[in-house]
């Protein structure tokens, strides 16, 4: 969720500056050092994100932030503004405004996995 506000990002009800793990913070803060702190100083961003693991967590939150921006951009500022916003993050990693479609294969029967069956004897 995206307002007008004091700059505060908030990740679960936490501070940005807190999530964990600490090796992938830097990637969290992508689009705030990509776009600079003054795109964020009048925006309060707060993202929830649950399911998967940690790097898919990172990810997600990443994702939500640069679409808030985004979003927040072309309904309450301008088109033009909004527009340099997205080459920016586009051009830095496309993943960032574009969701990645893979999902995991539903298992069938007749096998342990979703493409694994037994191996066939022919004596």
């Amino acid at each position: 969720m995206t307002k007008k506000g004091k700059g505060v990002i908030r990740v679960n009800g936490q501070p940005i500056e807190l999530v964990q793990p600490e090796g992938l913070r830097y990637k969290v803060m992508e689009p705030v050092l990509l776009l600079g702190f003054q795109r964020f100083a009048d925006l309060d961003i707060r993202i929830r994100v649950k399911g998967g693991g940690y790097t898919a967590q990172i990810y997600a939150i990443r994702q939500a932030l640069a679409k808030c921006v985004v979003a927040y951009y072309q309904k309450y500022v301008d088109e033009a503004s909004k527009q340099e916003i997205r080459d920016t993050l586009v051009t830095f990693d496309r993943s960032l405004l574009v969701a990645d479609p893979r999902r995991r294969e539903p298992k069938k029967f007749g096998g342990p996995k979703a493409r694994a069956r037994g191996q066939k004897s022919y004596r």
